[in-house]
């Protein structure tokens, strides 16, 4: 991907040294050569000793495993990120098993309950962490937007991709208000690692519009407005405002909303998604990832049940499981032409008050009408095993933020219905899983196909001695590479149809091994591979849209649809080719072009 500067006005040979000396992005640490120093007058300012970037690696790894806990390791890992971006990025992608929890799900999650008061422990005096915009910015937003530049300006390196929350949701622990920027952090780290954004093209925003959270407001070192939320008259108007500016300022800047509460979730991806270049990971990624995980499980069990004759049930309403649940309507309808209305019986919604139906006598709240059976002879079903006695399921699906809610019975019952149940507990972090990989194994007699949306050791029959796998649906199997594949084919909208070929070409991408194993998604150490072929697939089906506007693209997909279409031939890996060249690596050395501070080399 280009990144050289031709045109701008230099800085003093002073002032571009003092950037080049100092930026997170730019500095080297140790691995800055003797020559180096000398051109930046820093020789003295550092130890003599020159060193690999493997040696830093090992020396930073050696810290951040001496931490006691994962929020001392959190903490870690961004002052890394803030002062040698480089280093960081060598570190998350070598040993991405390891550090993934720690950046992001579960440890996010405790980090954002801490954040006012480790916020200033995470980055050096002049770093942000992201860009925080409230109502009292209204006037200045545009301007605010144009004045974040945490990098050496840099005219080619315009953000791509922006991730926003308004922190009303931050997973399964509520209202934290602006504590909540960790998830775009963490969400924005994930696109560096797993799909190769450059770090610098990426913009992680918290609205500050107030909070519910008593403990926030009561709290002395809470950093955000000390007030209630904003009602709808003044969030959505602000919300209008934000993203205009956004576009004015980033015309191709692609948004991907995260954890607004439910109903601000679906009212802005309906109001945005025909007219905008946007997506909602929550409802679209986190159900475009169990579709994948859906369509792999299905595929271990057709030879017990016919797959257009799945029972789907969801224990959870809420934007993430009505959003799942759409999105595995496109397994029927795509997968098996099945007519919408159809499709739609094959899925049933229990919320706090039981069953999902129209007759239940409350006022259901806007995203679960559509879901809601009209089919229950007048009955009505409360507690979950009395829906699963009534509904039969073949998969069970949890997405209800309550810890251990599919008990022993539960399970058991799904075994007693299923010759090998499908069991997705998606709920995170951790402590709010449905159940655990081991539970469900143990009371299914081994027989379960299981998803979780946080990570769970693996399972060994005491028995046998026979290692289970678990799988888990995290969205970053999705995301990155459908977050990639859209910037490089630079649609005006991210449609159903290219978040399909994201989860298609996610279930297509097990190898032989993973599937003898009867993995339902890939080992998370081929992220990138896999991002790289989920970028194709979406810029694949951007062009068949006739959506497509990147010229190379057009080129690359043109005339041969047809060839394509099964994600496998040699043109099929030219494309993973060319988006792979389009990704960034920490050991590229291309994070500045001299010229563009000082007219010519030091």
């Amino acid at each position: 991907m280009p990144n050289s500067i031709t045109n701008s006005k230099f800085l003093s040979s002073e002032a571009g040294v003092d950037l080049l000396a100092r930026s997170h992005f730019l500095n080297q640490g140790t691995s800055t050569t003797t020559a180096r120093r000398d051109e930046l007058h820093t020789r003295g300012l550092l130890p003599c000793a020159v060193e690999t970037m493997g040696l830093q690696k090992k020396r930073a790894l050696v810290q951040l495993r001496s931490k006691s806990s994962n929020l001392e390791k959190y903490m870690f890992l961004a002052w890394l990120r803030n002062t040698n971006v480089k280093l960081f990025y060598r570190i998350v992608i070598d040993e991405l098993e390891e550090i993934t929890p720690l950046i992001y799900t579960p440890t996010v999650g405790t980090a954002c309950l801490e954040y006012s008061h480790i916020a200033p422990f995470l980055a050096p005096p002049g770093v942000p962490d992201g860009l925080f915009l409230s109502l009292s910015d209204l006037p200045s937003l545009t301007q605010i937007i144009r004045d974040y530049r945490p990098f050496p300006f840099d005219e080619s390196l315009t953000p791509q991709i922006t991730v926003i929350t308004d922190g009303s949701r931050i997973l399964g622990l509520g209202d934290l208000g602006v504590n909540g920027m960790g998830i775009p952090v963490g969400k924005l780290q994930l696109y560096t690692a797993a799909a190769g954004i450059d770090p610098r093209r990426t913009l992680p925003i918290t609205l500050d519009i107030g909070t519910n959270n008593e403990k926030n407001l009561n709290d002395e070192l809470y950093l955000g407005s000390k007030k209630k939320r904003a009602g709808d008259d003044e969030f959505y108007p602000f919300v209008d405002a934000v993203i205009k500016s956004l576009h004015d300022v980033y015309p191709n800047l692609l948004i991907q909303f995260e954890d607004f509460s439910s109903e601000h979730a679906f009212d802005l991806l309906e109001k945005y998604r025909d007219n905008t270049f946007c997506f909602n990971d929550d409802i679209q990624g986190t159900g475009a990832v169990i579709l994948s995980g859906f369509m792999n499980a299905v595929r271990l069990v057709e030879n017990d049940i016919l797959p257009t004759e799945h029972r789907l049930l969801f224990f959870g309403a809420g934007s993430a499981g009505v959003g799942v649940a759409k999105q595995l309507l496109d397994f029927f309808i795509r997968e098996h032409d099945m007519e919408e209305e159809i499709a739609k019986k094959r899925v049933w919604l229990v919320d706090s008050k039981g069953l999902v139906t129209t007759d239940r006598g409350d006022k259901l709240a806007k995203h679960k009408v559509y879901f809601a059976r009209n089919d229950n002879a007048g009955q009505q079903y409360k507690s979950l095993m009395d829906v699963i006695n009534y509904v039969k399921p073949t998969a069970l699906i949890g997405l209800s933020s309550q810890g251990g809610v599919f008990s022993a019975d539960i399970i058991e019952r799904m075994a007693e219905l299923n010759k090998r149940p499908i069991i997705f507990p998606l709920s995170n972090p951790s402590v709010n899983a449905e159940c655990t990989f081991e539970q469900a194994m143990i009371h299914s007699n081994n027989r379960v196909i299981f998803a979780s949306g946080t990570g769970f050791p693996r399972y060994t029959e005491p028995q046998t001695g026979k290692v289970h796998v678990p799988g888990q649906g995290n969205n970053m199997y999705i995301f990155p590479g459908l977050g990639l594949g859209a910037i490089l084919a630079r649609p005006p909208i991210i449609t159903d149809r290219q978040i399909f070929a994201a989860s298609s070409a996610l279930a297509r991408s097990l190898t032989d091994e993973e599937r003898a194993q009867e993995l339902l998604y890939p080992s998370i150490t081929r992220i990138r591979a896999v991002s790289a072929e989920i970028a194709a697939a979406v810029i694949v089906e951007a062009v068949r849209e006739g959506f497509a506007r990147d010229p190379e693209a057009l080129k690359l997909c043109r005339g041969h649809l047809n060839e394509l279409k099964n994600l496998k031939g040699p043109r099929w890996h030219s494309l993973v080719k060319y988006v792979q060249g389009h990704m960034w690596d920490p050991s590229i050395n291309d994070l500045i072009d001299e010229s563009y501070y000082f007219g010519s080399r030091i």
